[in-house]
């Protein structure tokens, strides 16, 4: 049983799932879905063509799938598709896509946006994602899964941040951040690896101390990043953690990467 506010605008086509609550003041267009036990409370606002997946909670002054901010927009018709068991706190603004970055912003399951966060057109949030308050996401960025973004940090556009890395509050992250890194400042950094979050979600110390083993080579002053990158390939053939660096170092051949402050070779 729906319990939709009296004064809630839910505007004619909106298709609501089963159990939702809307509160207070909100207004919900009429090409959104929205899933089964979600709840928008007061003062939201979900537009576009945008889908929402099941127990969504939806805090006052969010602003969901209203046009994306990019001169080039002419109102062509883009999409926003949200994963399920997301949490989108205190003025949030997400973004749908554009027609010239793919037509489509999509984040994943259990994602949470802390108050002030924001997401630009045409991004792709993996699962279990978390920006802390005032992150900034700017256009076509890549988050891969159980990523943390701190809180008052920027991301550049088209910037990719690997799975389970971890950026530290106030970052200006101009550059692709490897899974499991750690970034920080302003331009970010890469400061080691994200060892909390690899205990913390229940890795092996065996494939730890490989991943640990392996970034003193990668980022070793010695040699060019791609030398360095194939010396990796071989003595840690079967690593699936090494591996999957390497696999996002070589996607993102044509981008800059986060290093070290010693070591300069970031275009190599």
């Amino acid at each position: 049983m729906s319990r939709i506010h009296h004064t809630a605008i839910i505007e004619p086509g909106a298709q609501l799932g089963a159990d939702v609550e809307i509160g207070a003041f909100c207004v919900v267009g009429p090409e959104v879905v929205l899933g089964d036990g979600s709840i928008l409370h007061s003062h939201v606002s979900v537009a576009g063509n945008t889908t929402i997946g099941a127990h969504a909670r939806i805090f006052p002054f969010a602003s969901v799938g209203n046009a994306p901010q990019d001169l080039k927009y002419k109102g062509e018709k883009t999409r926003l598709e949200i994963g399920d068991h997301v949490t989108i706190r205190e003025n949030v603004t997400i973004n749908p896509g554009t027609e010239g970055g793919g037509g489509v912003t999509r984040l994943g399951d259990h994602v949470s946006l802390l108050a002030g966060a924001h997401i630009a057109h045409d991004c792709m949030v993996g699962n279990h994602v978390v920006l802390v308050n005032g992150a900034m996401v700017a256009g076509h960025c890549v988050i891969g899964e159980h990523a943390i973004i701190g809180g008052g940090s920027g991301l550049h556009q088209f910037v990719r941040i690997g799975a389970h890395a971890f950026a530290g509050g106030m970052s200006a992250i101009a550059a692709d951040v490897i899974p499991y890194g750690m970034v920080l400042g302003n331009r970010a950094k890469l400061t080691g690896l994200n060892i909390v979050g690899l205990k913390r979600r229940g890795f092996s110390r065996e494939a730890i101390h490989g991943l640990r083993q392996a970034y003193r080579l990668l980022f070793a002053n010695e040699g060019t990043l791609k030398e360095r990158a194939e010396d990796v390939a071989k003595s840690y053939a079967g690593q699936p953690l090494v591996e999957e660096i390497l696999d996002f170092i070589n996607a993102g051949r044509d981008r800059q990467l986060c290093m070290p402050s010693n070591n300069a070779d970031m275009a190599d």
